[in-house]
């Protein structure tokens, strides 16, 4: 198949290299298209006031793998190589394999998840793949399971236009429980602000990260049917959650359509 495959750790990052490099060794036409340094937590933000630069990247992946650095966002990654760097469209987006989990609402503030919705935004089936952790370095697991999952693509192909989020514990491969299809959880961070003040005696702050976290049950009518991901992962299955950039609210609609709503000037 032919593989694009972008991230927002960076065109360094040890997760995009071990994607990459196991899947041109499988046989796959891969192209790599990333941003140059770590942009992560950036969303679906594009560059709009500013050039965009790409420049080939030689030595860093498999010899088969054609790579290039971007200047812009993960989403920039994605458009830029569908629309001016390949000769072709590639049959799967891929991004990842992310240092750190993208689970629940992460996926709003994702730029992991971004890059391949923006595939999908294309019309081309994506998949995002995360390790659970920010301090392992053993991706052996998850690229092997990339491997196998765009195998079954390739054999078996999506019956529609789907992104698949797919979050791999950190954990050896005799530890994993299994792959379990998921629905998208609720993960409500407290953020904590540190405040500092710089030489010149100006207050700034800084967002500190994950200093307590709160799993909460969304109110679903597949929530006695499918397990969220935030859970399954605990439990150390694989999970694949199928997302749409489609986030209308179907009960939203029903609701809003009782309001007696009017307009004057």
């Amino acid at each position: 198949m032919k593989l694009l495959i972008s991230n927002d750790d960076g065109i360094s990052a040890l997760g995009i290299r071990t994607l990459a490099n196991s899947l041109a060794e499988a046989g796959h036409e891969v192209s790599v298209v990333c941003p140059d340094q770590e942009r992560s937590a950036t969303g679906h933000g594009l560059t709009l006031h500013h050039p965009i630069r790409a420049e080939e990247v030689t030595s860093i992946f498999h010899p088969d793998v054609r790579a290039w650095a971007c200047s812009g966002t993960p989403a920039d990654c994605v458009k830029l190589a569908l629309w001016a760097l390949l000769d072709s469209p590639p049959d799967l987006v891929l991004s990842g394999i992310n240092h750190g989990s993208n689970l629940g609402t992460d996926v709003l503030y994702s730029g992991t998840v971004s890059a391949a919705m923006e595939g999908v935004i294309e019309g081309i089936p994506s998949v995002a793949f995360s390790l659970t952790s920010y301090s392992s370095k053993e991706f052996g697991v998850a690229a092997n399971f990339a491997r196998s999952l765009v195998t079954q693509m390739e054999k078996h192909p999506l019956p529609e236009l789907l992104l698949l989020n797919v979050n791999v514990p950190a954990v050896p491969a005799d530890a994993i429980a299994g792959v379990m299809i998921t629905r998208q959880g609720i993960r409500r961070y407290i953020d904590v602000f540190e405040k500092r003040v710089d030489p010149r005696g100006k207050t700034y702050y800084w967002l500190s990260g994950e200093a307590l976290l709160e799993d909460v049950e969304a109110a679903s009518e597949l929530a006695d049917l499918v397990p969220t991901d935030v859970q399954a992962t605990r439990e150390n299955y694989i999970t694949i959650t199928p997302l749409q950039y489609n986030l209308t609210s179907v009960p939203g609609i029903a609701s809003l359509k009782d309001w007696q709503l009017q307009f004057s000037v």
